[in-house]
């Protein structure tokens, strides 16, 4: 039903572990070409003036050590060759788009008389043009071919615990030119601003928050503008993340987009089995996911006293979502309903369930409603305690697949942000279960440099920015 919108891969070469071999340096790389960057040292700099020395990747190749070396404090890394022979190789590879392009850099040999050698120090990031990235080190020996690299690593900075490690390796995929991910994911880049967006409210961290008005500026004007499009779906998601730019930041301007969205969201809903907004302007099916956005969206903008019409457009649409069993015997919210019975059809999907669980919260906190609280909490428990759409505990989503391409990736982080909502309204009572998905995530699924991908219980596959955005989405609530 969705459409797919794929981000393309240059060339998919850094592994979870292990290292890569290749026969020659490839294509992907720009040899030495890269101007010299310089943030609290330049490009080049001695690795015996280096604050620190952490070695997290290494490997081998014909008997020969690659090891890449990470200076946190000077936020540099420098690669060596150990227990090889005059001739010999060394290199790093740096990228600033995770690994799917790279540079390489101080490509160095060992001289006459040594067993090994090492490069000079290199940035990780490059702080004067918001580059974010990581880098690897490779080696050869000096009579053969055979090229041998570490997966990729960074510093600690921006990437200090779990959760800061997770937004900067989302911002690897953040196109500064367009304002999207992965050149571009179009509500999926939604659900991955209002990720990155809730990442700096629960860490602080403020340095990616230029990506808020980078692409408010550089697409209010895009499709029907004010980030509406043909999908009402894609304007709520959208809508929600302007709510969070607005709670952060301030900027009256988010708040009036988020308005002009649930706007027009809203002059979708007719008389059509009873009520409902449409999924898209074809006016051909009513779906769970895009009339949850529009209670959520509406209530949040009467929490922020935009006006009664709001509250009333999320207690019109709550009243009518909940006559329609589109929430099944088991708890589970399905997609959509059919036109001819005007009953729910099709089976559950994790993101309209935690769309739904936070759609009821904001509701509850708005009007008071039990009503709303306790259907959050049976849809809640329908995952968390009956384990539905679960596998030994641990949030799958039905169908998974096993790569990050297309919508289905970004769908459990909308599970995860809606029940976190629900979490914080009633005193941490999800708190355990997120944790459990979050230690799993963080052991089994997750690459060299903090990259998740598709199976929450493992083993890592893939990564992109919808994968990603839905571990970070995860990782925010606990």
């Amino acid at each position: 039903m969705r459409r797919r919108i794929v981000g393309a891969l240059v060339l998919a070469l850094a592994a979870a572990g292990g290292l890569v071999a290749q026969t020659q340096v490839s294509s992907a790389a720009t040899v030495d070409a890269a101007a010299t960057i310089c943030n609290l040292y330049c490009d080049g700099r001695d690795p015996g003036q280096a604050a620190g020395d952490r070695s997290p990747v290494s490997g081998t190749v014909f008997g020969r050590t690659v090891r890449a070396h990470v200076s946190d404090p000077d936020t540099m890394i420098w690669a060596s060759v150990e227990n090889g022979a005059p001739g010999d190789e060394t290199w790093l590879d740096r990228s600033f788009d995770g690994g799917r392009t790279w540079t390489l850099l101080g490509r160095t040999s060992v001289p006459s008389g040594q067993r090994g050698w090492r490069t000079g120090m290199f940035n990780v990031d490059d702080w004067g043009t918001r580059g974010v990235g990581v880098l690897r080190a490779c080696g050869k020996a000096g009579d053969r071919p055979d090229v041998a690299c570490t997966p990729w690593v960074r510093s600690t900075w921006n990437a200090s615990d779990r959760k800061r490690a997770a937004a900067t390796a989302l911002m690897m995929r953040y196109d500064q030119n367009t304002g999207l991910f992965d050149g571009n994911g179009w509500w999926t880049s939604a659900n991955a601003m209002s990720a990155l967006i809730e990442n700096s409210r629960v860490t602080g961290m403020a340095s990616y928050r230029y990506a808020i008005s980078n692409t408010y500026d550089r697409q209010i004007n895009a499709a029907q503008g004010q980030f509406r499009n043909e999908y009402l779906d894609d304007t709520g998601w959208w809508g929600l993340a302007w709510v969070a730019a607005y709670d952060l930041t301030g900027d009256v301007r988010y708040l009036n987009t988020a308005r002009a969205d649930a706007d027009h969201m809203h002059a979708y809903w007719d008389t059509v089995c009873g009520g409902g907004i449409w999924w898209s302007n074809a006016r051909q099916y009513k779906a769970a996911i895009a009339n949850g956005l529009y209670i959520q969206l509406n209530a949040a903008l009467a929490q922020r006293n935009q006006g009664t019409a709001y509250r009333s457009r999320a207690e019109a649409g709550w009243n009518w979502f909940r006559n329609t069993g589109m929430i099944n015997s088991e708890n589970l919210v399905i997609d959509g309903i059919n036109l001819q019975t005007c009953r729910g059809a099709s089976g559950p999907l994790t993101y309209n369930q935690g769309v739904l669980i936070d759609a009821l919260t904001r509701l509850n906190k708005l009007t008071g409603s039990a009503d709303a609280l306790s259907t959050a909490r049976r849809l809640a428990d329908a995952v968390t305690v009956s384990g539905r759409l679960t596998q030994n505990g641990i949030l799958r989503e039905p169908g998974e697949q096993d790569n990050c391409t297309g919508d289905q990736p970004s769908w459990k982080g909308a599970f995860a942000r809606g029940l976190g909502v629900l979490d914080r309204a009633v005193g941490g009572a999800y708190t355990p279960w997120l944790r459990r998905n979050a230690d799993t995530i963080y052991a089994n699924d997750r690459n060299s440099y903090d990259g998740y991908g598709s199976h929450w219980s493992g083993p890592y596959i893939d990564t992109n920015h919808s994968c990603q955005h839905s571990a970070l989405d995860l990782l925010n609530t606990v």
